[in-house]
């Protein structure tokens, strides 16, 4: 038994890392992908045509979760395509690093906009169908770095734990319409982002974390079944660390 059999997902930013990791196993696990892309429509053809290729309904579109309007439209796109939407993933994020002193007003603005904003304008847009549907699970991407916080990321930090602070009012929101929202808080994830980094740098990470090795799109993946499936039917407001014991 397929343990997202027949629910239907947005999974936003899963072109790559992350987002791919969690896009594959969902489909693995019997679910329909509806996923958003910024700018790689190479890889998004390329991973649309994985997910089918496994048995279920899937499609990427290019949309700016970070745009109100945009991160709408595309829900009543995904509703006319895939008839519903079960499960929302708000995955896409990025970074822009520099020690307070030297960071721009922009570079913190716009980190707060694709981190955070974006959390807010898809779990809005999605709130409909779901309080129709009096079901829905809404699994929200923050960080280690939004409980912990870390110099050089005053803003990614700043975006993590506001997305921490949302998910916890919406799941006492929503909650007695039978919609979950619980956030996942990633430790060091190895993706072609760190692949970048010096090995010295990834050695010293992983040395450093209680199960000596730095996690896949998988590990998160998985976390995700979990709170999109019936198995977490009583697990709101919740922040489950994926990370290797980091926070221990």
């Amino acid at each position: 038994m397929k343990l997202l059999e027949g629910k239907t997902a947005i999974i936003t930013g899963a072109s790559r890392g992350i987002g791919r990791g969690i896009a594959v196993v969902f489909a693995q696990q019997g679910a329909n992908v509806a996923f958003t892309y910024s700018s790689s429509a190479s890889a998004a053809q390329e991973l649309e045509n994985e997910l089918i290729a496994l048995g279920v309904k899937a499609k990427g579109y290019q949309s700016n979760a970070a745009d109100f309007n945009e991160a709408q439209k595309l829900v009543d796109d995904v509703i006319a395509t895939f008839g519903t939407v079960d499960i929302l993933i708000n995955n896409a994020g990025i970074t822009k690093d520099n020690l307070l002193m030297r960071i721009s007003e922009e570079d913190f603005d716009q980190v707060i906009n694709v981190n955070l904003k974006s959390v807010f304008n898809m779990t809005k847009a999605v709130q409909k169908i779901m309080l129709k549907n009096r079901a829905g699970s809404i699994i929200n991407m923050s960080s280690v770095v939004g409980v912990k916080g870390n110099a050089g990321q005053t803003n990614y930090a700043a975006s993590k734990a506001g997305v921490i602070g949302f998910t916890k009012s919406v799941a006492l929101e929503l909650g007695s319409r039978n919609i979950r929202c619980n956030a996942i808080a990633p430790g060091f994830i190895e993706t072609e982002m760190t692949a970048k980094l010096n090995d010295d740098v990834v050695q010293g990470w992983r040395d450093s974390i209680p199960l000596r090795r730095g996690g896949t799109p998988e590990d998160v993946a998985n976390a995700c079944v979990f709170l999109g499936s019936d198995m977490s039917a009583y697990v709101t407001g919740q922040v489950m660390n994926v990370d290797g014991g980091m926070l221990t």
